[in-house]
């Protein structure tokens, strides 16, 4: 174990050896393993999508193998999805990659910004997980609920030496839809994950857009226009620095987009992406090498 990882380690001052043991898995796999940034592929889309939108334009990723060895191949840090694909490759690909169980999901049909319980903690430890994955809202109507569900799931992952992913999307509730990247927001978002006790925090990539009107003056005399300043703030959000924050890759975009990203999220002081569709969606030669680009930016070495 390097010192890099032993040192954000010790940022989990209450943890057990589980927990510490597991986030450990994760951060000294791959390519990326001991520097303490990371890579890991996130395929939940199906569920959020649905089938074609995720998987259509690149067939072989209806599979859920193809997603196991891409990450694998690519050299990442994890790979998290819902249980059914977790399920039809766990045999097959034991031990060559950690996975994080991703155990709420929601549909693109429902009216109300939630989700719904769709694996637990036993099923990550049948499964041999290393993270539990979920999702809240802040700003939904039904957040309060969530904040419970996980409160409870977590406390539990924890005993048995799991720790939590926590995805934090600000939608729902009074929040505008023009609201939901800007940067106040976002750092809000940050903020409540690590106080809910996140160990990994799954953020978006922040406008430099402030909503809220009480936030104004806390962001005044400030030039919040580069991305990389908006990370340092997201991070600073996370207990300045003390909890692992990794960035949504978002919607498909261009290559550079991509890049760009990867280096303010790093130049920024984030931990690294949760990148899916902008991978799995490319023929397989082309996301190895997008993910190979990605890799050598998070070394300094783009």
């Amino acid at each position: 174990m390097t010192p890099t990882v032993k040192a954000i380690l010790a940022n989990y001052e209450s943890d057990n050896p589980g927990v510490k043991s597991n986030l450990a898995r994760i951060l000294m796999q791959g390519h990326l393993g001991g520097t303490g940034k990371l890579i890991i592929l996130p395929v939940d889309q199906g569920f959020e999508h649905g089938p074609a939108r995720s998987f259509a334009v690149n067939p072989a990723g209806y599979d859920p193998h193809y997603h196991y060895q891409l990450a694998i191949d690519a050299g990442l840090s994890a790979y998290a999805a819902p249980l059914g694909m977790l399920e039809a490759g766990a045999d097959t690909f034991a031990g060559q990659i950690p996975t994080i169980l991703k155990c709420n999901s929601s549909n693109s049909w429902a009216g109300a910004a939630n989700q719904a319980l769709t694996g637990g903690v036993e099923d990550a430890l049948r499964l041999g997980c290393a993270a539990i994955g979920f999702t809240i809202y802040p700003g939904s109507d039904d957040v309060f609920d969530m904040m419970e569900e996980i409160k409870e799931l977590s406390a539990e992952a924890k005993s048995v030496g799991l720790p939590t992913v926590l995805w934090s999307y600000p939608r729902g509730g009074k929040l505008p839809k023009s609201g939901e990247l800007a940067l106040d927001v976002g750092a809000y978002a940050a903020h409540i994950a690590a106080l809910m006790g996140a160990h990994i925090i799954k953020v978006k990539l922040p406008s430099d857009h402030i909503e809220q009107a009480d936030a104004k003056k806390a962001y005044e005399g400030k030039d919040w226009s580069k991305q990389a300043d908006r990370v340092a703030h997201v991070t600073d959000a996370c207990f300045n620095g003390r909890r692992i924050v990794v960035f949504s890759g978002g919607a498909a975009k261009g290559e550079d987009a991509v890049y760009q990203d990867a280096r303010d999220i790093r130049d920024g002081g984030g931990n690294g992406s949760i990148i899916g569709r902008n991978t799995f969606q490319r023929p397989r030669g082309d996301a190895l090498a997008m993910l190979g680009k990605l890799v050598a930016i998070y070394k300094n070495e783009e």
